[in-house]
């Protein structure tokens, strides 16, 4: 019988279109102001029914998650959902992620504004028997039925207004985002001209 308490793992699903600071300092704040020990970024494939022209690919994706995390050993990057059936559900996932590590207890992060339309995601009335729900604070987003569960719980983390859409457009219209980005992942992206018009 194990006597100690299962580790606790937050997953912060994602495109990461790009990673910037905001995900890193929400996550931070989880790893660093609730019992989660370590936080897993699971980074969301392509959906082959709703093409978007303006995401990076999904390998390209991955790899900037993992320059950004790089140097903490509390983050890890996971593309668990690019072998997965398309188009890919967090119920899915979610399930795999239970079924294969019975040792850890997951905790699915969500923002505000995600919570508030959670009962148009797939099973979300099953996701909410099956794990807990970490939920951040976003601008405009602080009603939801959801937040009386007892499996959904307002953090207290840090409001933070910064958009990967931003971002795109800032180098589009080469207006310098580097202050958003963490350096690798600022110089990756520069270096090979991702979400440039001109590339």
């Amino acid at each position: 019988m194990n006597v100690y308490p299962l580790k606790k793992t937050g997953l912060f699903f994602g495109s990461f279109n790009p990673i910037h600071i905001g995900h890193l300092i929400i996550a931070d704040y989880f790893v660093k102001f609730t019992e989660i020990d370590n936080i897993w970024f699971v980074v969301s494939p392509q959906n082959p029914l709703k093409l978007n022209k303006y995401l990076l690919n999904d390998k390209k994706r991955l790899r900037l998650v993992r320059l950004a995390i790089e140097n903490n050993p509390a983050f890890e990057a996971t593309d668990v959902e690019f072998t997965m059936k398309q188009p890919s559900y967090s119920y899915n996932t979610l399930k795999h992620f239970i079924s294969k590590y019975p040792e850890k207890d997951f905790i699915l992060i969500i923002g505000s504004d995600n919570l508030v339309d959670f009962d148009k995601w797939r099973n979300y009335d099953e996701i909410l028997e099956m794990i807990d729900i970490f939920v951040y604070p976003r601008l405009g987003f602080d009603k939801s039925r959801f937040l009386e569960h007892k499996k959904v719980h307002l953090k207290s983390a840090p409001i933070l207004e910064i958009s990967s859409s931003y971002i795109r457009k800032c180098f589009a219209e080469n207006k310098d985002p580097k202050y958003l980005l963490p350096k690798p992942v600022y110089d990756e992206i520069n270096e090979n001209n991702y979400y440039k018009k001109n590339r």
